[in-house]
């Protein structure tokens, strides 16, 4: 099992305490020393009012905050969790991350996702109805540009160097529930990273519900249908947020209810866990982050 830790980069009411490059240093340098697999942020370019009433963040461009954790950092892998591919120019999301996985040394995890805040998808000018074709179409174009060659694009032959480390690019992990997200990951990337969702939750997002490891088993389970029919050779990570545990709660007593709970994430086929640490000062994330690197060193 390996873990991904959040960076507390959606703290915007706590700029001087979280978002400072020294800020963001300190934490990404604590989650690599406490043996943290990989550190995530998320992305979420001008949420709407209604939504960060209801529970909702805010966040900082995820290429820029992951750049800064880079610099502070050597080991540590830079997640997104997760990029709104249709958002962006699908050109410019893959410079951005060509430039990151370059500039770490082959350290990025691409999450992405199709999105789901009508507000958001508004306020940038994208049809939220076509979020699922979005996608199919930035996935291909992303591979195409970190290709290193030369490829035609609306008429013209052109190129996007550097290519990312990684060969041949960095790991692509879909999020979402639904069975068409499910073969999104299958069909076009290295993992699939579901997330608890309440009927409620699901209902808001517009996504299928799972409230626990039974509700997930037969995604999983549809997942590997799909990969047999497909052809698929290669394995696929599956990458969950640990019920109990979310970017606001989960440090606490959750910590004990994880080393419980992990033989049934791995016997269900989970790879990754990521996990939220709800705090309040830079000191209690660090403090909060080397206390759950303890408790999970012996789960490894």
């Amino acid at each position: 099992m390996k873990f991904s830790i959040q960076l507390a980069t959606e703290r915007v009411d706590r700029p001087e305490e979280f978002l400072t490059a020294d800020a963001i240093a300190e934490m990404a340098r604590a989650a690599e020393g406490a043996g943290f697999d990989a550190c995530f942020v998320t992305d979420h370019p001008i949420p709407e009012e209604a939504w960060l009433a209801s529970g909702g963040h805010h966040a900082l461009d995820p290429f820029v905050a992951l750049a800064f954790a880079a610099a502070a950092t050597s080991r540590i892998r830079l997640h997104t969790n997760l990029l709104i591919l249709p958002y962006r120019s699908p050109f410019l999301t893959a410079k951005a991350a060509a430039t990151l996985d370059v500039a770490s040394g082959g350290r990025l995890i691409l999450g992405v996702g199709a999105g789901y805040l009508a507000g958001e998808f508004a306020a940038l000018g994208v049809d939220r109805n076509r979020r699922n074709e979005l996608s199919d179409e930035a996935l291909a174009a992303l591979k195409q540009a970190w290709s290193g060659t030369a490829f035609e694009a609306a008429g013209h032959d052109v190129a996007a160097l550097p290519a990312p480390a990684q060969r041949p690019h960095p790991p692509i992990w879909i999020g979402g529930n639904s069975k068409r997200a499910i073969r999104r990951a299958v069909e076009n990337a290295q993992g699939w990273a579901p997330f608890p969702a309440p009927a409620a939750v699901a209902e808001r997002t517009g996504t299928a519900a799972i409230a626990s490891l039974d509700d997930l088993k037969p995604r999983i389970a549809y997942a590997r249908a799909h990969a047999e029919k497909v052809g698929r050779a290669e394995p696929l990570d599956i990458v969950f947020i640990p019920l109990g545990f979310s970017m606001r709660r989960g440090a606490g007593a959750a910590a004990e209810r994880l080393a419980n709970d992990l033989p049934s994430y791995l016997d269900a086929g989970v790879t990754w866990l990521s996990l939220g640490v709800p705090c309040e000062t830079r000191a209690e994330y660090c403090d909060r982050v080397r206390a759950l690197g303890d408790a999970i060193a012996p789960l490894r």
